[in-house]
């Protein structure tokens, strides 16, 4: 039986921030300085993958709290990437491989990419798409890692790439990432067109590092363009905590009866809040404290208390604001009062895995009433039976859903592999356990 969590931590350096904060450091004309780095596996090959092009990336040393650190970075500014000696591996890092793409489309670069298992089976269509239609050229089997970027055949002291005006077919802050990134060194205006909002951490670092970025709002989505060649100077950034981490923490504690924690230094973006929005309508004790401004965003600490919580619907347009916190919101579902519906989720079917089954999967092994209607996930909440054993599809938010779901259910749930827990949220089991989660590890 779960006692009670209790405690106050901070959550781990945003992913998202982590990914950009070392991409525009490494474009930029000087020295970035980076504290509070997430160092889980993800960022490390973005990492490793800017050392490949050529720029100097350094660990100073640790900041608080275990798996965060503080990073400098020697842009390349006017010269540029340079074409690597060896093939880039992406590991299992999505985000960092379709940013990366962008950012070295600009380059007349002859390189390779290449990802794991996970990442191989995954689309790079929705970023390689717009890329070509800038003069991009890729080498690639259906359009999935491995593939090659190849030089283009334009003059000496010409850019490789032409700006263009997009519109992604489905709301992806990575795909707007990409093309933006693409367009610093395209000669012209480069605009994407959203449907609907998503992240808009690129367009504030872009500001951060001295790059205007022209943003108008248009309906329920906006256009953003940029104008290339874009010049990055040196800045430094202080990456805030990750939301989607700090919600595996607040959701152990709102499941678990009597518990009572403080999560703090979350960012606040309203691109990524939704799943906190949901849970206070869903009757969550969830309280913002000490709001305060850190490097262009806001965060906060939030104090956070076990909940009687009731089924909600979830609108489609929410999706944008929390695409990566379906399936921990699944696992709070399974505990609350009545019916939730999830609606619009057929983006969670090219994340690491497909999520969407994912999470319906690891749900219904463990006795929770739940179905697919559609991109639709329903569940009915109650007691959890538990005593599952979950098949994470190397996918680090099934594998950690599943053990939260874990601390609340009647018989204990176990999961096929951790190991790519650490590529988003490396001390996952060190801040569980230091509130009191009773988690094994095998």
């Amino acid at each position: 039986m779960q006692i009670s969590l209790s405690g106050s931590v901070s959550a781990p350096g945003d992913k998202s921030i982590s990914h950009r904060a070392l991409i525009l450091g490494a474009l930029a004309e000087g020295t970035t300085k980076i504290t509070g780095l997430l160092e889980g596996d993800d960022i490390l090959h973005t990492a490793n993958a800017m050392r490949s092009f050529g720029v100097r990336v350094t660990r100073q040393g640790a900041v608080e709290g275990a798996g965060a650190g503080a990073w400098q970075v020697e842009g390349c500014g006017a010269r540029g990437f340079s074409a690597p000696d060896a093939p880039i591996n992406f590991g299992n890092a999505g985000t960092g491989a379709r940013l990366i793409l962008g950012a070295a489309a600009g380059f007349n670069l002859d390189v390779s990419y290449c990802g794991d298992e996970s990442l191989s089976s995954r689309p790079m269509s929705r970023v390689l798409t717009p890329l070509r239609e800038m003069g991009a050229i890729f080498m690639a089997r259906g359009d999935k890692l491995p593939l090659s970027q190849k030089p283009s055949a334009v003059p000496e002291g010409k850019n490789a790439l032409s700006p263009i005006s997009f519109t992604p077919p489905h709301a992806s802050a990575q795909v707007k990432s990409c093309i933006l990134l693409a367009g610093l060194q395209a000669c012209g205006t480069t605009i994407v067109h959203e449907k609907r909002l998503t992240r808009d951490h690129t367009e504030n670092m872009l500001e951060a590092f001295g790059v205007q970025v022209n943003r108008e709002t248009i309906g329920s989505g906006q256009k953003v363009s940029i104008n290339g060649p874009a010049h990055l100077c040196s800045t430094t950034i202080n990456v805030p905590g990750d939301p989607s981490s700090a919600a595996f923490l607040i959701a152990g504690a709102l499941i678990v009866p009597g518990s009572d924690i403080t999560v703090k230094n979350v960012m606040m973006n309203p691109t990524r809040t939704g799943l906190f929005n949901v849970l206070t309508q869903m009757g969550a004790y969830l309280r913002a404290d000490n709001v305060r401004r850190s490097g262009g965003e806001t965060i906060a600490d939030f104090h956070v208390k076990h909940s009687n919580l009731f089924g909600v619907i979830v609108p489609p347009e929410r999706a944008a604001s929390m695409i990566d916190e379906y399936p921990i919101l699944a696992v709070i579902s399974a505990f609350a009062k009545g019916k939730t519906v999830m609606k619009g989720l057929d983006e969670l079917r090219v994340k690491e895995s497909d999520r969407l089954f994912g999470t319906y999967q690891l749900l219904t092994d463990n006795g929770v009433d739940a179905q697919i209607d559609g991109d639709d996930l329903i569940v009915r909440g109650g007691i959890v039976a538990g005593g599952g054993v979950v098949k994470t599809h190397h996918d680090h938010r099934i594998a950690m859903s599943a053990l939260i779901l874990g601390l609340g259910a009647q018989q204990k749930i176990s999961i096929d592999d951790e190991s790519m827990i650490a590529t988003s949220f490396p001390n996952f089991f060190d801040l569980m356990a230091s509130l009191g989660a009773n988690i094994e590890r095998l």
